[in-house]
């Protein structure tokens, strides 16, 4: 039986605590608890109502719940409600271990200052409720620089925190019916352009050192920078979002896994000034040291448009490995390049075992794009040594149509890019293609069944007969892994 902690909720809380659903001097604190949490609610909102159940699908359903409003916030778009987000998770988090807890947001425009999430958590936004970002520096809490990049990628030193944040957690869902997270970024786009800011630019989410992260249904717009960070977790599950950035607004990306394993991004559709998906695991000798790879990645049903940057880039920061990356039904519209392999020298690590089929592009500046040159670094401190390896990438079964330029693919002198597969792919010419259109330097591997034809060093294998490329026959782990159907229930509106 699921329980609102209202009144009625409680009692039937009470009922099943004495029928035996609750055993023991633990059962005892938790009712304890429980009771002061119907007390807190039920100072602030005397005669509150039960309201309509409703149902969402999640990896894991919750037993109690609790609206926002309950802790004295207001939606008016003007009010700050950072101290109720954070009351609401505190007070809910005394349930993680019975459980779990569901924080209902309703209908409203709720302005927020950054706020921390907690274990066996679900947050969920009605479907015109709107989170509003603060656009103030004093609500983001200055921390430390990720390890694995050993400074923040606007700045030297710290970062903003994101405005929903997680650390060392476990089941946690960011989920709705479609309701928006608006980051209202333009005061930090301007101020970064004009190297006003002293920390790098906060997040919309970042979840660090998890274990099941689940974040769906929702509508995410105007981050600062990057939409949604999950680095050093893993099993993850990301699907139908809708993100939305101004295409002319650099380092918006969409969703960044980061040194994250077996994670699942699905149905999605992403407009963005940079990459729709960037996958990364660390900067140069940060990330070496850190050692931890992003792997097992699964991407599929993604639609993308990115004028300015890729629609899936790996890199550049991939000094920690990449690798069982697999990508299928993607379509991309007028965006810079398809699948773009981002490094340099002193990056370090590596990007292996990539595979990407049936895929759709219209309106692209490049098709493929691998490049052995990608600029900046952390400090003076990176080690030159430090090769990338980039190997087993492979390309199947594409069509684009209004292309410049097939291919440019430029690894590193002495560093070759080796083990390159392009098979079953028809690419249509846009009226002003470049004269050279397949770049090849430093590279390795074959092509079946590419139009139109490919470099020397990509040569055809088994001319007249299309040799696939290997796949993976057997899914990785977050693939089996199913929503249920939950139900709770809300108050009247």
């Amino acid at each position: 039986m699921r329980t609102f902690l209202s009144t009625v909720g409680f009692s039937l809380l009470l009922l099943l605590s004495h029928e035996g659903g609750f055993i023991g001097a633990a059962d005892a604190e938790h009712n304890l608890r429980a009771t002061d949490f119907h007390n807190h609610r039920h100072r602030r909102h005397h005669g509150h109502r039960r309201g309509e159940e409703f149902e969402y699908s999640a990896v894991s359903c919750r037993a109690y719940s609790a609206s926002l409003d309950e802790f004295g916030a207001v939606g008016d778009g003007v009010t700050s409600n950072t101290a109720a987000f954070r009351d609401a998770v505190s007070q809910l988090s005394r349930f993680a271990d019975h459980g779990g807890s569901l924080l209902f947001v309703p209908a409203g425009r709720w302005l927020t200052g950054s706020f921390n999430l907690t274990s066996h958590f679900t947050l969920f936004l009605h479907r015109d409720a709107v989170l509003l970002a603060s656009q103030e520096e004093s609500d983001y809490e200055v921390i430390e620089p990720l390890p694995s990049y050993g400074r923040g990628r606007d700045t030297d030193g710290g970062r903003f925190i994101s405005l929903l944040f997680g650390l060392n957690l476990t089941d946690v869902v960011i989920t709705g019916e479609n309701g928006t997270i608006d980051g209202q970024g333009e005061p930090w786009w301007g101020k970064f352009k004009r190297g006003e800011l002293k920390y790098t630019r906060p997040y919309l989410i970042e979840i660090m050192h998890s274990d099941g992260i689940q974040i769906s249904n929702l509508t995410f717009l105007n981050s600062p920078s990057w939409h949604i960070h999950p680095v050093y977790s893993r099993n993850i599950v990301i699907q139908g979002l809708t993100i939305l950035a101004p295409v002319t607004v650099p380092n918006t990306d969409g969703i960044n896994p980061d040194s994250c394993t077996n994670t699942r991004i699905e149905d999605c559709y992403i407009v963005s000034g940079d990459d729709c998906i960037a996958v990364k695991s660390g900067w140069d000798q940060y990330g070496i040291s850190y050692g931890m790879p992003t792997k097992q990645l699964l991407i599929r049903r993604l639609t993308c448009i990115s004028p300015d940057s890729a629609v899936i880039a790996l890199g550049s920061e991939m000094s920690g490995g990449i690798e069982d990356v697999r990508a299928e039904d993607i379509v991309a519209i007028n965006s810079e390049s398809g699948i773009r392999i981002k490094t340099a020298i002193g990056r370090g690590g590596y990007v292996k075992d990539v595979y990407v089929r049936g895929m759709t592009m219209k309106t692209m500046k490049y098709v493929f794009w691998m490049t052995g040159s990608y600029g900046s670094h952390p400090d003076e401190h990176y080690d030159p040594k430090a090769l990338p390896v980039i190997q087993n990438i492979n390309y199947q079964d594409m069509v684009a149509e209004n292309v410049t330029m097939p291919a440019q693919l430029a690894g590193i002198s002495g560093d070759q890019f080796t083990g390159i597969c392009i098979s079953n792919v028809t690419i249509t010419l846009s009226k002003k293609p470049k004269k050279v259109l397949w770049n090849c330097t430093d590279v390795s591997g074959f092509t079946s069944g590419v139009t139109p034809e490919p470099c020397q060093l990509l040569p055809e294998k088994q001319p007249g007969t299309v040799v696939p490329c290997n796949f993976p026959e057997s899914p990785i782990p977050i693939e089996e892994v199913k929503l249920q159907r939950c139900s709770s229930r809300r108050r009247n509106m």
